[in-house]
């Protein structure tokens, strides 16, 4: 029997040596595959032995960037450095565009997907983690009684949320792009760590964020419709505030609601805010696909009757956007008319790297009206 228990306990020793060894192999393979450099530098990795010719498509640099391949067939280019940012990335071996396979990090869209890397600055940046208290993003499913079908949405909700229970919080409803994902705002946007450093900052007035999914089963087909938000609309006033008013403590009150969006989400959030006055006090479009003709005129009226009860109108967008002289002309068209608002004009086209920017300027305004410029 003694014989039998040390015979066994060698095979154990034998199956642990072995499997140790095979996780040291594992591990000795295991690839970064987009490195950070302390000088902003980026090395991007792809193991593809039997490739003929493998390049990175990289946001910051125009056209594909060749890569080497070494002796165990790893292809490698190391480009940089570059501004402290998140960029999109994907390969293309032998003429096929993939997803970085060792790198989990993604930005969806309804029919594609591309890799996101990360370039720290030296010190923290406003969308990065930093040592501050992190609030909480919520999941939600629920059934849309306008629309027949049920939908997602997230939620954040500020730190110290679930221990204050006598306030009543203002809520801010943010809108996703065309092809975005309902998850594009936190994934990507980084909308949670935002705020969480701008509340750690005394920037901001503690608030929830409200992430509904943009697209709906008679959402517009492609850039072409753009403007015919109705089933949206019907959905977000219909089920998703209602939703939130019983679930969440925040306030009815149309001074403490705001709505903003980018691209697509933008026009919903002007065709919406501005459509529903009585509902939205605050209203931001970034690089927005700007609603037209008889829709605009609509908008624009209800806008002048209640001009003094709308506490911001805030517009931003990029120079080398493609939607900017659609954004151009809205905002002269408000000057002409003497609607009050705020235009944020910067450079740069139609990408995260300034919607996340609008986001962390436009937040510290919301809910506090004292901090608007007369």
């Amino acid at each position: 029997m003694r014989a039998c228990k040390l015979v066994r306990v060698a095979l154990l020793l034998s199956v642990w040596a072995c499997s140790t060894l095979h996780v040291e192999a594992a591990l000795r393979q295991r690839l970064v595959s987009s490195e950070v450099h302390p000088d902003g530098r980026v090395t991007f990795r792809l193991r593809a032995p039997k490739a003929q010719e493998v390049s990175v498509n990289v946001q910051f640099r125009q056209g594909l960037q060749p890569m080497n391949r070494n002796r165990d067939g790893v292809w490698s280019v190391t480009l940089g450095p570059v501004e402290p940012e998140i960029y999109e990335y994907s390969f293309v071996v032998d003429g096929l565009e993939i997803v970085d396979p060792s790198n989990s990090w993604l930005k969806l869209w309804l029919s594609t997907a591309k890799n996101l890397v990360e370039i720290p600055g030296k010190e923290p940046m406003f969308f990065q983690e930093q040592r501050v208290p992190h609030g909480t993003v919520h999941i939600h499913k629920y059934r849309s009684k306008s629309l027949g079908v049920t939908r997602g949405l997230y939620v954040y909700t500020p730190p110290r949320y679930e221990t204050r229970q006598d306030v009543q919080y203002p809520v801010l409803y943010l809108l996703h792009g065309m092809g975005d994902c309902v998850d594009a705002w936190t994934v990507v946007g980084r909308a949670n760590v935002i705020v969480d450093n701008l509340l750690a900052e005394n920037k901001s007035r503690p608030l929830l964020i409200v992430m509904p999914y943009g697209h709906t089963p008679s959402a517009p087909p492609d850039m072409r419709s753009l403007g015919n938000y109705e089933a949206f609309e019907k959905d977000l006033i219909e089920d998703v505030i209602p939703y939130i008013q019983q679930r969440y403590r925040v306030s009815s009150n149309r001074k403490d609601r705001a709505i903003a969006g980018l691209s697509m989400g933008g026009g919903q959030a002007l065709t919406v805010g501005l459509g529903n006055l009585e509902l939205f006090g605050w209203v931001g479009a970034f690089s927005s696909a700007v609603p037209r003709g008889q829709k605009l005129d609509k908008l624009l009226a209800k806008v002048k009757v209640a001009n003094d009860n709308l506490n911001l109108l805030w517009i931003g967008c990029g120079r080398n956007d493609f939607l900017f002289q659609s954004n151009q002309k809205f905002i002269e068209r408000l000057k002409a008319e003497n609607i009050k608002h705020v235009a944020q004009i910067t450079d740069g086209g139609h990408e995260w790297r300034l919607w996340r920017r609008y986001l962390n300027e436009l937040v510290p305004l919301l809910f506090n009206a004292d901090k608007l410029v007369k």
